[in-house]
């Protein structure tokens, strides 16, 4: 592999001219920068990174906090870290993926070894607990999802309550009077996960405006799990005739109950998913659905914080992804309604 001093031969030129190109430390001739970066591309040169942190005081590197956590629905988490990724790539970055459930920790690591030279993080909790360490820090940040409290952050997500309320709105507008919600595992409830209790909180309040009855119940996803959930619905609101699904491994077990208890989607019950593209065109029933953009997610996440490292962003900053509901083969006109 090339070194500096073979490419500062190339080029005609100092070693450290080379490193000052690299660098941008010093201004360098426009000739002079040109000949150096043909040298560059010629030899197929790439700065040691080490060295290259030791120059700039800049690592090239983003740190993207995932927490991957048995309850949470990992593709999804995936697709975002892969947009960030490639993204990133294309700036220039780097990406660390730290997957541990560290918390503060994880911040603390980041903020005082130098590892990145910025951070963008993940799974969201209303009173994260990473939230103080992240407004003392001088690194720049990047939410993806939303706490309760955005002062002086800059985030960016799915808008989630608009998502709850278009769900409620479409069945709503089809005459379902009795909705049941099948939520993420209790655990996600537990922490006051970001998205899961902002979806919750625009389904009740629009179902309140628009007289829906809504009855929400937590399920874990496996069969076994989404068996008794449908039970306990019917059983506390026989007349529910719609169904709103948070919980990508739900769909497949409660599309195949109600299919086994004699429940037609969407003649007898109809069936409304917040979830990926793919997970809602290759269920049994094709379903309509709003979408998670990942991958916009990502995208969006990555351009925030690279303008916030070239010194272009303009403080605190709150980007919402606005809902698109997909009408499919799943939702239908409420029994009896014309």
């Amino acid at each position: 592999m090339a070194t500096l001093a073979e490419v500062a031969r190339h080029a005609g030129v100092s070693a450290s001219t080379v490193s000052y190109v690299l660098s941008g430390k010093r201004s360098i001739s426009a000739p002079t920068r040109e000949r150096v970066e043909h040298s560059i591309k010629e030899l197929g040169y790439h700065p040691n990174a080490g060295a290259r942190a030791l120059a700039s005081s800049r690592s090239n590197i983003i740190a993207l906090m995932v927490p991957l956590r048995t309850d949470m629905y990992v593709p999804v988490m995936m697709e975002i870290a892969i947009a960030v990724a490639t993204t990133a790539r294309s700036h220039g970055y780097d990406v660390l993926l730290l997957t541990g459930e560290e918390g503060p920790a994880a911040v603390r690591r980041v903020t005082g070894s130098g590892l990145a030279d910025a951070m963008i993080v993940m799974d969201v909790e209303l009173e994260d607990e990473r939230l103080p360490l992240l407004h003392a820090t001088r690194q720049p940040t990047v939410l993806i999802g939303l706490p309760a409290d955005t002062v002086g952050l800059t985030c960016v997500d799915l808008d989630f309550t608009a998502t709850g309320a278009l769900c409620v709105e479409h069945l709503a507008a089809l005459g379902h009077r009795e909705v049941a919600i099948v939520g993420e595992a209790p655990a996600v409830y537990e922490r006051h996960t970001g998205f899961a209790e902002r979806t919750l909180e625009g389904l009740r309040r629009r179902a309140g405006e628009l007289g829906v009855r809504l009855l929400h119940r937590p399920c874990q996803g496996s069969y076994e799990s989404m068996d008794g959930t449908l039970s306990r619905i019917f059983d506390e609101r026989p007349g529910t005739t719609g169904f709103v699904v948070q919980n990508e491994a739900a769909i497949d077990p409660l599309l195949s109950l109600l299919r086994r208890q004699g429940r037609a989607v969407p003649e007898d019950v109809s069936v409304v998913a917040v979830c990926p593209e793919q997970v809602a065109t290759q269920a049994s029933v094709r379903l309509t659905s709003v979408a998670i953009p990942a991958q916009e997610m990502g995208q969006r996440a990555v351009e925030l914080v690279v303008a916030k490292l070239e010194g272009n962003a303009s403080g605190e900053q709150v980007a919402l992804l606005a809902p698109e509901l997909t009408v499919r083969a799943s939702s239908g006109p409420a029994p009896g309604t014309a």
